[in-house]
């Protein structure tokens, strides 16, 4: 078992892979981790942009893979429920989870519908730099969770 990410664009900025860096090693102890970063479409079809952007994301995802995409429209649940929804796949599933960053433009409709849970941080807007390391975050909120471990509280 392990996660797999797999995230539209590259992250640049030293303090983003700095704080990414220290969340994975803290989550190596628990389950590995890894990072696919997918190069971003920057043409001006948004709709063209989804769809190449769509495409290399499935090439991606094997078909036994458990699938959430992160979307603005997906569940807005708390640290336990997120916790226990990994805590159920890793005790009943019998697949890697793979978590969706889409681009700026959004996911295409084809991710969309292989994602077998859709994901929310809020309706606010974050860049995805930080949303990357949002998630690295809560990722080691819900291990700690699991394991019994104080940095949730």
């Amino acid at each position: 078992m392990m996660i797999k990410i797999l995230a539209i664009g590259k992250l640049k900025e030293t303090y983003w892979i700095d704080a990414i860096a220290e969340y994975q090693k803290r989550l190596n102890k628990w389950i590995p981790v890894h990072v696919i970063e997918i190069k971003e479409e920057t043409t001006s079809d948004i709709n063209k942009n989804k769809e190449k952007e769509g495409l290399l994301i499935l090439s991606s995802i094997e078909s036994s893979d458990y699938v959430i995409t992160l979307e603005i429209n997906g569940l807005n649940i708390g640290s336990e429920k997120l916790a226990h929804l990994f805590e159920e796949r890793i005790t009943y599933g019998n697949s890697n989870i793979v978590i969706v960053i889409g681009g700026s433009d959004g996911l295409s409709n084809e991710v969309s519908m292989r994602s077998n849970y859709a994901l929310s941080f809020g309706k606010q807007t974050f860049p995805h730099q930080m949303i990357r390391v949002m998630l690295f975050e809560q990722l080691y909120r819900a291990f700690s969770i699991i394991h019994h471990q104080k940095y949730h509280k």
